[in-house]
């Protein structure tokens, strides 16, 4: 048995809902092993509740999620769940926060849901059938000039240990684009790529929770979505991303490849 779109989007609502009732609430709020990584106890509650629904429904599917790690054995079916992608806004009562689903046939994503409680947006992808927020269809901007590109970016959790940090590129298209944002949830970033909100988003160091769902809905907009080296491996380990409208993509790539 596997899951349809539908599945995927009335999970993702509902865990919304959960986060919605506990935003801006006193939050039991942890570090992840360095002091920039929150974690509050709204992760856990609306993680178990994915993962009670999905082990429920799908009890042969692997999951694959943020707190608690990986659940069930290797197959052909797989799941990745953010269950609050934007942590440190959601402990700061800032209303930018997602949450993101993806179900994987064989190591390909297939389905894609991420849904934002604050703005009641459920984005949602099928391979090959296109991208939608709210049943209405995405499509990526056609603009070819860098030079009036709004960009999206995010950064590291151990930036302040690690020089490889992203302040380099932030630096460089920051000087060559209208402007380049920080919204902190990557999820959130690809969709809006996808809506045609921003042109491009970049990252490094990033898990496949964290893009699984929104690259396939920036994949399903128009996008094109590599590595920040141009691979098609964005969902490796310890990843990187690159999404784009197709007419930036290559000159991104290109200031991305300059040396320091």
């Amino acid at each position: 048995m596997i899951p349809e779109i539908g599945d995927l989007t009335a999970l993702a609502r509902q865990a919304g809902e959960i986060l919605r009732g506990g935003f801006r609430g006193q939050h039991d709020v942890s570090h992840k092993g360095d002091d920039i990584d929150l974690v509050t106890e709204m992760d856990g509650r609306t993680e178990a509740y994915l993962l009670r629904e999905i082990r429920r429904r799908f009890p042969d599917h692997q999951v694959v999620a943020e707190e608690s790690g990986v659940h069930g054995a290797s197959g052909a079916y797989s799941w990745f769940i953010d269950p609050l992608d934007g942590t440190v806004n959601y402990a700061h009562g800032i209303p930018i926060y997602s949450v993101s689903i993806a179900f994987a046939d064989r190591g390909r994503v297939r389905l894609a849901a991420v849904y934002d409680p604050s703005r009641d947006e459920c984005f949602t992808a099928q391979r090959g059938c296109g991208a939608f927020v709210n049943g209405q269809p995405l499509r990526v901007t056609d603009l070819a000039e860098l030079s009036a590109a709004l960009l999206v970016t995010g950064f590291p959790y151990d930036m302040w240990t690690n020089p490889v940090n992203n302040l380099d590129h932030f630096e460089r298209f920051s000087v060559r684009t209208q402007g380049v944002r920080r919204l902190g949830s990557a999820a959130l970033d690809l969709c809006y790529v996808a809506a045609g909100r921003f042109d491009g988003f970049w990252e490094l160091r990033l898990k496949a929770w964290d893009i699984a769902a929104g690259a396939l809905i920036a994949e399903e907009a128009g996008a094109k979505v590599t590595s920040m080296e141009g691979g098609a491996d964005y969902l490796r380990p310890v990843a990187s991303i690159l999404a784009a409208n197709p007419a930036l993509h290559g000159r991104m790539l290109e200031i991305l490849s300059e040396n320091p």
